[in-house]
């Protein structure tokens, strides 16, 4: 299901999935209490533009279709904000949890 923003439905990518030729850029946003959920996950490319948003799962859970190259990703939050660099040099999925604080 979805929000009405375009986004699908946020959920664990689970390590060894068959992400085809996609680069996935996928993770968790984590704060004091363990999993976050409902946290705004932004993907910024290096140069710290704008790339894309998702909403987190309930579980915390993010995921993005992305380019080859370094990402920045950022997590707001109510209860704070946190930010991960990625290098996704290539097809397949490259995890990176966000710690909110």
């Amino acid at each position: 299901m979805s929000d009405g923003c375009g986004a699908p439905e946020q959920t664990a990518v689970v390590t060894g999935e068959d992400t085809g030729d996609q680069v996935v850029v996928a993770g968790k946003v984590t704060g004091g209490e363990g999993a976050l959920g409902g946290a705004y996950v932004r993907l910024l490319n290096a140069d710290g533009e704008f790339a894309g948003e998702v909403q987190a799962s309930p579980e915390g859970d993010f995921r993005f279709y992305a380019a080859p190259g370094e990402w920045k990703v950022r997590a707001l939050h109510r209860s704070g904000n946190g930010e991960a660099t990625v290098a996704a040099a290539g097809p397949g999925l490259h995890q990176v949890t966000i710690a909110v604080a």
